[in-house]
Parts: structure tokens; sequence; C-alpha cells
């Protein structure tokens, strides 16, 4: 089978290439400081979004608009993107999933929150359970722990991308415990050093991961990649 390309663009977007299709997760970009790239570099196919904040929606429109690519979000996101120009995107909820081209992506649930840039009502904020290639990703987005996610580690996780940075979500205690319930055969970690408020350091959390779970811990420096 063809391999699948997962690059962490900093904060919490990823750049995942199945080599049907590039899809593109919580595309924040202008006014993140560890950008590696430009907005008006990206290429996709698809994007994800969580949540409604705008460290999440990011360059959505705009990117979505440039490269045609279809949205896909809760139900509420994608009525409000609609209204911000946005031509194709597909809603979904949490529980749900759908079949696309390139694969199956299922909304699981995230503690968080989602209101959107404006002030517009977003929804449940959610993570991503992707099914591609036989592979399995889950990226929980912005959360804080819950035990739901041993149930998520049942469908037998390849890759899972977890927020440490503390504060807004989870941070390495928490991350780490959510590693022993989900037990992923590998894990990323996102959402921390794009703000002073969630600085941490994610290679000693990556020795901690290792030393007490059978993961493998892989830590990305914004614009790097790993292969699935």
């Amino acid at each position: 089978s063809m391999t699948i390309n997962v690059t962490w663009l900093s904060h919490a977007c990823l750049l995942i290439d199945t080599g049907d299709a590039t899809l593109l997760v919580d595309p924040f970009i202008t006014g993140n400081p560890l950008a590696p790239i430009a907005p008006d570099a990206i290429q996709a196919d698809y994007i994800l979004v969580s949540h409604g904040h705008g460290d999440h929606v990011g360059d959505t429109v705009a990117i979505a608009q440039r490269t045609g690519a279809t949205v896909i979000s809760n139900f509420e996101i994608h009525n409000w993107l609609l209204a911000q120009g946005v031509e194709k995107a597909h809603p979904q909820h949490i529980g749900g999933g759908f079949d696309y081209p390139w694969g199956r992506v299922k909304l699981t649930i995230a503690h968080h929150g989602s209101a959107l840039p404006d002030g517009s009502y977003g929804g449940n904020p959610c993570g991503f359970l992707f099914y591609i290639q036989g592979k399995k990703i889950y990226h929980a987005c912005d959360t804080g722990l819950f035990y739901d996610m041993k149930l998520i580690g049942e469908e037998g996780v390849d890759l899972a991308v977890l927020p440490i940075g503390d504060n807004f979500t989870m941070g390495p205690d928490d991350s780490l415990r959510a590693v022993k319930l989900i037990e992923p055969a590998c894990v990323l970690p996102i959402h921390y050093n794009t703000f002073d408020v969630i600085q941490q350091d994610a290679m000693a959390w990556k020795t901690r991961v290792e030393q007490e779970t059978n993961a493998k811990a892989v830590v990305l420096a914004p614009g790097e990649s790993l292969v699935l």
C-alpha cells in the first residue's frame, strides 16, 4: 500500500498526504509565529476544522477558495463557512463517520469550546479519527483528558496526535494518561510553544511516554514529517 505522510505545520495543523489526496487539519498559518509555510503555498484537497476558535479555523476560508478544497466540519461550522463564501463543504457531527474517496473520517468528542471568530455559535468541538488504507490516525485536536479515549483506542490507533500545551488543553501529565488509555503505536505532540502560555519541553515528554508506555513518541519541528 502507499505510505501516508504526516507533516506538522505547528500548533494543531497537520498536512496528511494519503497518496490519493492531501488533507489539511486546522490551518492556523497567518498570525502563527511557528508556521513554517505561507498559506498561499499550501495545496489541499480537503480541509478539516475541529472547532471554531481562530487558531484552528485559521486560513480555512482563503485556502478553500484558492484550492477548491472541500471543508469537513461539524454542521454549525459548515453553515458558517458557507456564509463566508466557502463553496464546497461536508457537514458531519460527533460520532458520525463518512466515506470519502481517500478514506473515512469519524468525528469524536473533545472537551473544549467552539465559538467562531465573529462570536457565532460553533457547535461542539471535535477530534478526528481517520481510517486511511488500513491505518488509523486519531487527531484529538483541542481537548482535556477524557476516559472515553479508551474507546477510541479500542479501534487500534496507529498514530495519536495529542495536545500537550496545558492551560487551554491537556498538558504533559494528562496527555501521558491519554497515551495509556489509547495505546497507540505512535504518538505526536501538538498545541505547544505557539504562545508563551503553552510552552512545554516536548523532548522531556517524549522520554516519559517511552519509559511509561509502549508507544513511540515522535517530536517534529514545524514543517517536518513522519511516515505511516
